[in-house]
């Protein structure tokens, strides 16, 4: 389908005033679903993790930006029946209401209304950048008795997300004497060094050496182990790997033999063929980042505390043969190795953040061992004591969750989190 210019400068903008009122529409809907406690009745630790768990076309980082959108909508008529009005852009509107809420302490209350009044036909404009200097004028005018920007913590900012191709995006505000911090710590580890062997001058950029610097502190930290436990344990660099992946082989010791893919005394799961060749891909993962090539696994086990866990056919560790009442730091790793973080549907928090759940509670005789446990963050651990949601071990000696009858009248399970898998429980 072609069109004319006429037609395209037409319908473009008519497009996207349409798109503005299409997401006009759905934020006032996921506000009312919030107002009824919808996404924590289906399992969602919030209206964020639902949005994303609806559908595939809304990732985390949209929804959790329409879902703040939503929320600070709420506070503030005015801005959000200009933001309904299509006036001004939700980036606005949030950067808007946070002024509002958090004025400068010389603005007097009832300045309120002119200020916001100002910030809006700035923002009609369409510059975000107009916005940013007109909150900034504003904080110069009435800002008497403030503290300065720059000695103002309560401004601190770090973001970390993570990228589509397995990377991480760090973007950070932070005060002065936080700054100055960094800068010391960075500045004599990113300075450049020149070639040992050949004498040639660094090659790499200020911005990759800050880059090196920075993984070296992280590095020299967590070497240190002076930093607070979580889930039992000092902060490290954790990876799991298949022991034979981590062997470095040349031939393919792994590989399905065809008559035990094709002899019919030997029933097999469905799954078979391509769980051979999906698991045999020579893969480390970290509970934080996921998938890690096996060279650099390689690379880390030659200097590393190793933890041994032997798993069976479906990837689950093989119980440890003892039962105890507290879960103990080993049995907490072979769970995790199992469960990788949280196992509820659409969850997958890692494991530092998540509770050992007993699927048969331990004073009604559920004993602390393998098929008795499950990884589940607080919000889901809190919800499976507390509402109709039920976990139950599979003939796989994976756990698979059963939602309410509100949520599904048959109560199909449903595996756990990163577990897609034909075989029923």
């Amino acid at each position: 389908m072609r069109f004319t210019d006429t037609e395209l400068a037409n319908l473009v903008p008519a497009l996207s005033a349409s798109i503005h009122t299409l997401e006009s529409i759905r934020i006032r809907l996921l506000t009312e679903a919030v107002e009824r406690a919808i996404p924590q009745g289906r399992g969602a630790n919030g209206a964020a993790a639902w949005l994303n768990n609806l559908t595939t076309s809304t990732s985390l980082r949209s929804a959790i930006r329409t879902a703040k959108l939503a929320a600070a909508l709420t506070t503030d008529a005015g801005v959000a029946a200009a933001y309904h009005a299509g006036r001004i852009s939700g980036d606005d509107a949030v950067l808007i209401i946070a002024f509002l809420e958090r004025p400068p302490t010389g603005m007097p209350e009832e300045a309120a209304a002119a200020s916001r009044d100002y910030l809006i036909d700035t923002a009609a404009g369409g510059d975000t950048r107009d916005v940013r200097r007109a909150i900034a004028r504003l904080e110069h005018i009435f800002d008497t008795d403030h503290v300065p920007a720059a000695e103002d913590v309560d401004r601190n900012e770090f973001y970390a997300s993570t990228s589509l191709n397995g990377r991480m995006a760090i973007k950070g505000d932070v005060d002065a004497e936080t700054a100055e911090m960094l800068l010391a710590a960075l500045s004599p580890l990113a300075a450049p060094h020149p070639n040992a062997a050949t004498g040639d001058r660094d090659a790499r950029s200020a911005a990759q050496r800050r880059a090196d610097a920075f993984a070296e502190i992280l590095r020299r930290y967590l070497d240190s182990a002076t930093g607070p436990t979580e889930g039992g344990d000092r902060p490290h660099l954790s990876v799991h790997i298949n022991a034979a992946d981590l062997i470095d082989h040349h031939t393919d010791t792994c590989a399905p033999n065809a008559a035990d893919l094709s002899d019919p005394e030997q029933p097999q799961p469905d799954r078979l063929a391509y769980r051979q060749l999906f698991e045999n891909t020579e893969t480390g993962w970290m509970p934080w980042m996921g998938p890690l090539t096996v060279r650099s696994t390689r690379r880390l086990a030659c200097d590393c505390v190793r933890t041994t866990i032997v798993l069976d056919e479906d990837g689950c560790p093989v119980d440890l043969g003892r039962t105890t009442r507290v879960v103990s730091k080993r049995l907490r790793k072979v769970v995790a190795a199992r469960d990788h973080g949280c196992a509820f549907p659409g969850c997958g928090r890692p494991e530092s953040w998540c509770d050992a759940h007993h699927v048969h509670h331990w004073v009604d005789g559920g004993p602390t061992d393998l098929d008795n446990l499950v990884l589940l963050c607080r919000f889901h651990h809190r919800l499976m004591h507390h509402t109709d949601w039920d976990v139950v071990m599979g003939t796989d000696r994976h756990p698979w969750f059963i939602p309410p009858a509100g949520i599904d009248p048959r109560r199909q399970p449903i595996p756990a989190h990163g577990r897609a898998s034909p075989m029923a429980a």
